[in-house]
């Protein structure tokens, strides 16, 4: 956007760990002002649909400069984490470009076209026919530098409970990663994004629903599948009440709901219990 790499996923985990986060969004920076987005508006810029906060910007001012410099999506990243000191090692899947694009039918011509996630998200709020997600550039890319050893010699894997078609599956995309999901020693556990049949925010339910998945904590652990068959899970934890019976996964019913920091804890803490029983 505007010439600026932006990687939300990465600078929300950067955010909230270093206790910059806006919690009231979930997304963006604390104490966010919006002088810059007024400005461009000013000046006619596009696109017109997706807003940058000044506080944000100066972190994709950053990595954009970094990497017309040559350095690596990686080492970028853990160059801005010096800063926040977000508490852990946080690594992108990939150095190379890699980004989900949405198969629509173009409104006014009928045909169908290929979209950025953002335009389909943000611009058009997912309500457009919309057929399919591809991610671009991911059969080209490679894991970058230590993501392979990192699940290799993890203790337990945690899927989080983030959107599983347009959040998770990219990391997925990426050559070598699932295969590496596959073979570790370590237990996987899933945490659900769905509880009661819809998520708690997002379009997790209307990506479900294109790719045919069903809109459940049971769709979403069929997706992922167990790793005892072709899938990535050996653990679900899913929302009390919401039963799940899928062959070669331990599953428990619990509090999945991340009220605040002492629930959240406590949800891992079930989670890593549950990573034992899988063991």
């Amino acid at each position: 956007m505007h010439d600026l790499r932006l990687c939300p996923d990465l600078d929300s985990c950067m955010y909230t760990l270093g206790g910059g986060i806006d919690t009231a969004k979930g997304w963006g920076r604390a104490n966010e002002t919006w002088s810059l987005r007024e400005e461009l508006a000013a000046y006619g810029a596009q696109p017109d649909w997706f807003g940058l906060g000044d506080r944000d910007t100066a972190t994709h001012l950053i990595r954009s400069q970094m990497m017309r410099a040559g350095y690596r999506l990686s080492d970028i990243t853990t160059a801005l984490c010096a800063r926040w000191n977000p508490g852990v090692r946080l690594l992108p899947a990939s150095d190379d470009r890699s980004e989900t694009f949405v198969v629509v039918t173009d409104p006014e011509s009928g045909d169908k076209k290929a979209i950025h996630f953002q335009e389909w998200w943000v611009k058009h709020r997912s309500d457009i026919e919309t057929h399919s997600f591809v991610q671009v550039g991911a059969d080209e890319a490679r894991p970058a530098p230590g993501v392979l050893d990192a699940i290799a010699g993890a203790d337990i894997v945690l899927i989080a409970p983030s959107n599983p078609v347009v959040s998770i599956a990219p990391i997925l995309a990426i050559p070598g990663i699932r295969g590496a999901l596959r073979t570790t020693e370590a237990p996987i556990v899933g945490v659900s994004p769905i509880i009661g049949g819809a998520p708690l925010r997002g379009m997790a339910d209307r990506c479900l629903r294109i790719i045919g998945a069903e809109v459940s904590s049971q769709g979403v652990a069929e997706y992922y599948g167990a790793r005892t068959a072709t899938g990535i899970l050996d653990g679900w934890l899913t929302h009390s009440g919401d039963p799940v019976a899928i062959p070669g996964i331990a599953v428990r019913e619990t509090d999945i709901i991340m009220h605040d920091p002492s629930a959240t804890a406590s949800m891992i803490e079930q989670a890593v219990e549950l990573a034992g029983a899988a063991r």
